[in-house]
């Protein structure tokens, strides 16, 4: 069973943003993840909601198809409460959240999930991906146009396609149970850790048998420590087995932990001034759901960037070769300046070059038959010759040549 104190929540702004628009939620039988996006409030506001209208979902269940069909339409409530919000706060206008939850019943998990926050299971020293992004690049990922690293780094990895908000009133959620065993660790969390951290780190951190609460601590350390550029919220919750309700303090964090302390654009001033900018990098929207329209526009982009990619590495792989050859030539060109004294048939010839070879290339060329015969050579010179005898220099060689020579043997007359 899951006991208390087995879980844990926490969240964080991160080393860029101004403000925290995620929530996370770890109860008894309920852990909700939400990452908000919609402007400096938008996202505070939309995340808080989801996490207040799912927290009622925190009790048993007669079983696990009565959670994931309860979990669901919480979630659909949440979307008309959000457009029921923006009604009443139009400078809410286009603010959404994504949600992963996840309801224990028995020895079953029920998820639900909208947007690009993540559910993980780590079992038997493994961490495996349990819900899809409902993103851009996941797309391009599932079609095979990029590979899932290149998605890590695409300049529109942020771009949802599903997302909770004002929108649409009936949002397209992934439902679905999966068995779980003791031993299990379910890790829920927003993209500001797992777009930063390497899931073989994040498995590392939960195979390092830690409790809950240090485990989460050494998740968002690696976050920070990753540059954090967004924020982080990470729910942990460990199973020991079949899994009845507890009796416990819920853990809420982010925005949710204080909807009352949410500021609205309207509030504040939109006046700046060169001794003050405002912080748009930090406020903006964190994720873009487009407009249908606006999906053939990034998949030209995409192509555009495919061919840019492809046109570069052919002009990288051309000036590699380039700076290959030229080095190969400038080493042929070096071995041009040598010399060494060698034999050929029957004759002691002077060559230019090296005595290598490089397979079938051979590194030098005969340059000057002396017209010396092998044959009258002393018997040392003449295995000297054979093996061949390197020269500094073609004056060098001659005067090799000159010595060999002196040491010949006459031939009688």
């Amino acid at each position: 069973m899951v006991f208390e104190g087995s879980s844990a929540a926490l969240s964080h702004t991160g080393k860029v943003r101004s403000n925290n628009q995620d929530s996370g939620y770890a109860g008894s039988n309920l852990f909700v993840v939400a990452d908000g996006m919609g402007g400096h409030a938008g996202g505070d506001v939309a995340s808080s909601i989801a996490i207040a209208q799912l927290t009622d979902l925190d009790r048993p269940f007669d079983s696990p198809a009565a959670a994931e069909r309860a979990l669901g339409e919480a979630i659909t409530d949440t979307a008309a409460t959000l457009i029921d919000t923006v009604a009443v706060r139009p400078e809410l206008a286009g603010m959404g959240t994504t949600v992963s939850a996840l309801a224990m019943v028995d020895d079953y998990a029920v998820i639900a999930h909208i947007g690009d926050s993540r559910v993980y299971l780590y079992r038997d020293g493994a961490l495996t991906q349990i819900t899809t992004d409902h993103t851009f690049v996941q797309r391009l990922v599932d079609s095979g146009r990029i590979t899932p690293e290149e998605a890590r780094y695409h300049p529109r990895r942020s771009v949802l396609m599903r997302v909770l908000g004002d929108m649409s009133p009936n949002p397209e959620i992934d439902t679905f149970v999966m068995p779980t065993q003791p031993g299990d660790r379910w890790l829920l969390c927003s993209d500001g850790l797992c777009g930063v951290v390497p899931d073989t780190q994040t498995a590392k951190a939960l195979g390092a048998d830690l409790a809950p609460a240090r485990t989460a601590d050494a998740l968002l350390k690696m976050a920070l420590d990753a540059g954090a550029p967004d924020n982080v919220t990470i729910v942990l919750v460990d199973v020991g087995g079949q899994h009845p309700l507890f009796s416990g303090t819920a853990t809420v964090v982010g925005s949710a932990s204080n909807p009352e302390g949410i500021d609205v654009p309207a509030a504040r001033s939109s006046r700046t001034s060169w001794l003050h900018p405002a912080r748009q990098a930090a406020n903006e929207p964190s994720h873009f759901e487009p407009a249908p329209e606006f999906l053939e526009e990034l998949i030209e982009e995409d192509r555009r960037r495919s061919r840019r990619r492809q046109l570069a590495w052919i002009a990288g792989f051309v000036i590699v070769l380039a700076m290959i050859g030229v080095a190969l030539f400038g080493a042929y060109q070096w071995t041009q300046t040598r010399f060494f004294v060698g034999a050929d048939d029957d004759t002691v010839v002077i060559y230019r070059g090296i005595q290598q070879n490089i397979g079938p290339i051979s590194l030098s060329t005969p340059y000057e038959d002396t017209g010396i015969l092998l044959a009258d050579l002393q018997s040392f010179d003449r295995t000297t010759v054979e093996r061949t005898i390197s020269a500094r220099s073609l004056a060098d060689a001659r005067a090799i040549v000159d010595r060999i020579e002196s040491r010949a043997e006459v031939p009688s007359g």
